[in-house]
């Protein structure tokens, strides 16, 4: 039932903290740092500048309270979970946030919503789990998008609609491109369109670094502030509180119940979701320590392109694109004619400020547009990425006997199937949990083997991957 908003009762249901918020730390690291921080401002990303003024939240945590569900985290997924708990549970969950809703990755990622979810590609599966399982996870990775489209219907989130361009960025790429485009079609009936570099320079975009492409009908650019704020509306007008510059600053669970401290007051749940993505802190919880490891992304955007650069790359497409790379660039035209454009950035926090990054992420628009060579840069900024050891994401219960569950691991593909990844972690969270024989709900995201040195190891494959994308 929506709640009447003139109620006295519901006075703080409506309630928004004015309180000025702490200044943004560039440098956060979640594997050196105890939590994200308390009541910190935005990353000064292109989504937040254009986003509008947020809608009103339920202000900090400013009491011990009960509630029946608690979830960790505002931004896609553990929205979505609230307003799935809400619409097709009638549960009324309490959203915890550290800092500001949709902090986290949720509005510092690319806005690119693609039929996907993890690292590994379809062809990948096969080899992983085999093909029946493989099909089993297209279904729902599939059924994921429908989520998705159905859920961001109503919300003005500039949705950008077209489909997906994955650009092979060396003839190597190309035929890997083919084979992966026959595997699509013959096991999994995914009809995608394979295009020569004339085809592709002719009817999407003159990218100069691409031999051709793979077309896909599935990908939605979105802004992701606008679209999270949606996701808040929609949980709040449901009867979810959702509670910024409240982080869970220590966690012990008692009798079944767990006590969540946050600065304002102690918050008593029956059960708990954790929705933190790369921003999950190592101290929160033992079931999640080492269970994924936080990769940096980088992004900028442009200022609005001309006329005449806009003509000299054919920048005609509005989809999404990403390359073939393993060290991937992401980019796409955004509604107001600008540029987007991520990849990876620093191994730790304390050396995301330095400029090599950015001009990683420079060099590389100038290379795939010589066109916009000297275009002025008007955003930059950076996130953590949440990526398991086995590339997949999960949505699972780590213990029968304890009422946690998570949902975590996307890749950096989490921007669609985060909407799913609620509606199934509402489900777990409910107590009917659906599908749960498919490998990303029926196993925990896998122990890092040589956690202590897994920032070792991934500078290590940052070098191969680099020597594979570029020089073999």
């Amino acid at each position: 039932m929506r709640p009447c908003m003139n109620d006295p009762a519901n006075e703080h249901h409506q309630r928004r903290s004015t309180k000025a918020a702490a200044a943004y730390d560039p440098n956060y690291d979640p594997l050196t740092t105890p939590h994200p921080g308390h009541g910190r401002e935005y990353a000064p990303t292109y989504w937040v500048a254009t986003a509008g003024e947020p809608p009103a939240d339920d202000g900090p945590v400013d009491s011990d309270l009960d509630v029946d569900v608690a979830i960790i985290g505002s931004g896609f997924t553990g929205l979505s979970a609230a307003l799935f708990l809400a619409r097709e549970h009638g549960i009324k969950a309490t959203v915890l946030e550290a800092n500001r809703a949709a902090w986290g990755c949720t509005s510092r990622n690319g806005g690119q919503a693609q039929n996907a979810s993890g690292r590994l590609s379809r062809s990948q599966w096969i080899k992983q789990y085999g093909k029946e399982v493989a099909l089993q996870l297209h279904a729902e990775i599939t059924e994921g998008f429908d989520t998705f489209r159905e859920l961001i219907k109503d919300v003005d989130c500039d949705a950008q609609h077209g489909g997906h361009l994955y650009i092979a960025h060396r003839d190597k790429a190309m035929r890997k491109l083919e084979a992966e485009v026959r595997v699509l079609d013959e096991v999994f009936g995914y009809k995608v369109e394979l295009l020569d570099r004339a085809a592709l320079s002719e009817r999407y975009v003159n990218e100069a670094e691409a031999v051709g492409a793979m077309h896909e009908p599935d990908g939605i650019g979105v802004h992701p502030l606008k679209l999270a704020h949606g996701y808040l509306r929609q949980a709040r007008e449901l009867g979810a509180t959702v509670h910024p510059a409240s982080p869970v600053t220590g966690w012990h669970t008692h009798n079944g119940v767990h006590h969540l401290r946050t600065p304002g007051g102690t918050v008593r749940a029956r059960a708990v979701g954790v929705a933190t993505g790369g921003y999950t802190a190592q101290q929160l919880h033992p079931a999640l320590r080492n269970r994924f490891y936080p990769v940096l992304s980088n992004s900028l955007v442009t200022r609005p392109m001309t006329a005449d650069e806009m003509q000299a790359s054919n920048f005609i497409t509005n989809e999404i694109i990403t390359d073939t790379r393993t060290l991937r660039f992401y980019y796409r035209k955004l509604p107001d004619d600008r540029v987007q454009i991520g990849s990876r950035s620093a191994i730790a926090g304390a050396d995301a400020t330095n400029p090599r990054h950015h001009k990683l992420l420079v060099d590389a628009l100038h290379r795939k547009f010589p066109a916009l060579t000297g275009i002025d840069v008007d955003y930059s900024w950076w996130g953590w990425v949440d990526v398991s050891h086995d590339m997949m994401p999960r949505v699972f219960r780590p213990d029968p006997n304890d009422s946690i569950y998570y949902a975590l691991g996307y890749g950096g593909n989490g921007v669609m199937y985060s909407a799913q990844a609620g509606r199934r972690l509402a489900q777990w969270i409910a107590g009917k949990p659906e599908k749960t024989d498919l490998p990303i709900f029926c196993s925990q995201l896998p122990t890092h083997p040589l956690a202590p040195f897994r920032r070792l190891g991934q500078r290590l494959l940052y070098h191969w991957y680099y020597l594979q994308d570029e020089k073999f």
